[in-house]
C-alpha cells in the first residue's frame, strides 16, 4: 500500500480528509468542523465540558496499543466524565500533535476508532486542531454534554449515612496493562514471537478499549434515582473515593469483601505477585462509576444488576477506613493496600 506523507495534504487538507464522514446526530449541533468555532444550541439544559490530554509514552504505548483502539479510547474516557455528572455527552473536539513518523493512513486508522466511538455513543465530532510534534503523538479530546440542572451530580454532595456504590468490577484494566507490559518485554527480547493474549482477552480489552457506563446512567434514570455524588474511576477506587470525601467534607468506610472483582482477577493478580484488591483500589482506568446515594434508595439500587454497595459515608471526624476481610481496619489512602496503615 502506498503511504501518504502528512505534508502532502497540509493541515486543512488533513482535517477535511479525516472529518468528512462524521454526520451530525445531535439537534444541538448547529455548526461543526469547518469554521473558527462550533455552534451548539442548548436552550433548556446546562452544558457540561470536560477535556483530557493523552501523551505517548505517558498514557499509552504504541507497541501494544493499536491506533484504532487508541482513537476509540481517547473519546470514551472523555464521555465517561460527562456520564459521571449524570449528563448526556453530545459533541467532542479532537486535537492532535504529530511527529513526522506518522503517515496519513496511520492517522486515518486513529480516526476510524474515533468515528466508531462517535457512532456508538451518538456524539458529534465538531472541531479540533492539529499541530506538528517534535516527538511522538499527543491527543487532546474535549467532550461537551448537557443535563437538567436538578439532575446534575457533583462530587461534593455526599452526606453521612449515604451508601457508597460502584458499578461493574475493578482492577481488570490494571491487570490487562500488566499482561501487555509482560508480552512487550518478551517481544523486545524475541521480535519473532506472537503475543499470548487469548486467555487474557477480557483484561486486555478493559485496558485498550474501555467503555463508558452510560447503561448505569440509564438505569438510574429509569429508577428515578439521582445520586448524591458521583465520579468515574480513572485513577483507582481509593483516589476517587477520597476526592468525594474531600469535596463533600466527609469520611467513609468500605469493606474489602464488597469490592467487586472479576472472577479471574485473583488468579491473574497472583501471576504478577499482586493483591487483587490492590489493583481494585489503585489500578485505575476501569472507568466504572462510583456514586453515593441516600440509604433509603437501597431497594432501587438492589434492582441494578451491575452495581454493588461497598460501604457508606461517615462524618468527617470518623475518618476514612478500609476494612479488610480479616476484620482489621486501615486508613484508606491512595498508595495501595500494602501501604495502608492502621489509624492511631
Amino acid at each position: 500500500m502506498s503511504l501518504t506523507p502528512i505534508s502532502q495534504l497540509g493541515e486543512f487538507g488533513l482535517i477535511e480528509r479525516l472529518t468528512t464522514n462524521f454526520p451530525h446526530r445531535q439537534p444541538s449541533t448547529v455548526l461543526g468542523v469547518g469554521d473558527d468555532a462550533a455552534i451548539l444550541d442548548h436552550r433548556s439544559h446546562l452544558t457540561l465540558i470536560s477535556t483530557d490530554l493523552l501523551m505517548e509514552g505517558v498514557h499509552f504505548d504504541l507497541t501494544y496499543a493499536p491506533l484504532k483502539h487508541l482513537g476509540y479510547k481517547s473519546v470514551v474516557v472523555n464521555l465517561s466524565d460527562i456520564y459521571a455528572m449524570n449528563g448526556t455527552p453530545q459533541q467532542v473536539l479532537v486535537s492532535l500533535a504529530l511527529s513526522s513518523r506518522f503517515t496519513v493512513e496511520a492517522i486515518e486508522e486513529l480516526y476510524d476508532g474515533i468515528r466508531t466511538a462517535c457512532k456508538l455513543y451518538q456524539v458529534d465530532l465538531v472541531g479540533g486542531d492539529t499541530s506538528a510534534s517534535q516527538r511522538g503523538l499527543f491527543i487532546s479530546v474535549t467532550a461537551i454534554g448537557s443535563g437538567e440542572a436538578e439532575n446534575i451530580v457533583r462530587r461534593s454532595g455526599a452526606q453521612p449515612d449515604d451508601l457508597i456504590c460502584v458499578s461493574g468490577d475493578l482492577g481488570a484494566a490494571y491487570l490487562g496493562l500488566q499482561v501487555l507490559e509482560r508480552e512487550k518485554q518478551v517481544f523486545l527480547e524475541n521480535p519473532t514471537m506472537n503475543p499470548q493474549l487469548d486467555e487474557y482477552a477480557y483484561f486486555v480489552e478493559r485496558q485498550l478499549k474501555p467503555e463508558a457506563r452510560r447503561d448505569i446512567i440509564a438505569q438510574l434514570k429509569a429508577l428515578q434515582l439521582v445520586p448524591t455524588a458521583m465520579m468515574d474511576i480513572s485513577d483507582g477506587l481509593s483516589s476517587e473515593l477520597l476526592h468525594i470525601c474531600r469535596q463533600s467534607r466527609t469520611g467513609c468506610i468500605i469493606f474489602e469483601e464488597n469490592i467487586p472483582l472479576h472472577a479471574d482477577a485473583t488468579a491473574l493478580a497472583m501471576q504478577f505477585n499482586l493483591s487483587p484488591v490492590t489493583c481494585a483500589l489503585n489500578g485505575g482506568e476501569d472507568y466504572e462509576l462510583l456514586f453515593t446515594a441516600k440509604k433509603e434508595a437501597l431497594p432501587q439500587i438492589e434492582q441494578m444488576p451491575n452495581v454493588r454497595v461497598i460501604g457508606k459515608i461517615l462524618p468527617a471526624e470518623q475518618g476514612k477506613t478500609f476494612v479488610a476481610r480479616d476484620g482489621n481496619r486501615y486508613e484508606l489512602i491512595a498508595q495501595g493496600w500494602n501501604a495502608l496503615r492502621k489509624p492511631s
